[in-house]
């Protein structure tokens, strides 16, 4: 993110050996802790996970991320998000029970690091694999305490017994990229509004 990465990055490789060096595939009977706050990153500062990593029932599946630590930015819920940029792109992913056939919506909060590089962050968000949404932010006058969070939404029609949700950014190489925090995934009731992705 900046200078001050490497001393970080030092400071916290005893936290991600209490993490768990390798992520689990297995799938999780509901989604869950949509914010990542869970494990805990230190405060005012970032954690860089890596691919196979895990950050509690998510998995760093491509790259490297930064998960945010409280008061280190703005988060849209809870107090942490995570940069898709670590060193450089990235991606996490989480597989959850599913009931197949049955339509699903995904929300989530988007942003971007203001710290540096281009102005504009993208990326997209994956359903199997497949791409449901491109997503980009402009960062130009935000900042850390007033990182600009806007909701993007997009539904799904369910075709296994266990789906996977990924974001991936798509920001050329370097540690400034899309933020993403408050990913919250619900079961539509069958109604007209609501269609595959």
């Amino acid at each position: 993110m900046f200078s001050m990465r490497a001393g970080v990055i030092a400071a916290t490789s005893v936290l991600l050996a209490g993490v768990g060096a390798t992520a689990s595939a297995q799938t999780v009977s509901r989604f869950d802790d949509g914010s990542f706050e869970n494990p805990r990153a230190a405060a005012n500062s970032f954690t860089e996970l890596s691919a196979g990593q895990a950050i509690g029932p998510w998995r760093v599946t491509a790259g490297t991320v930064d998960l945010i630590g409280a008061g280190f930015w703005q988060a849209a819920e809870g107090d942490q998000s995570v940069d898709l940029n670590g060193a450089g792109p990235g991606a996490v992913a989480q597989t959850f029970t599913t009931v197949p056939g049955a339509t699903y919506t995904v929300t989530y909060a988007l942003a971007g690091n203001p710290g540096g590089g281009a102005a504009v962050r993208t990326g997209r968000a994956l359903i199997d694999g497949q791409d449901f949404q491109d997503f980009s932010f402009d960062t130009t006058g935000k900042s850390f305490t007033n990182m600009g969070y806007v909701n993007r939404q997009f539904t799904f029609r369910a075709t296994n017994s266990a789906t996977t949700v990924a974001f991936a950014s798509t920001t050329a190489a370097g540690p400034y990229g899309p933020v993403v925090d408050d990913v919250r995934i619900e079961r539509c009731a069958p109604c007209p509004t609501c269609s595959n992705g």
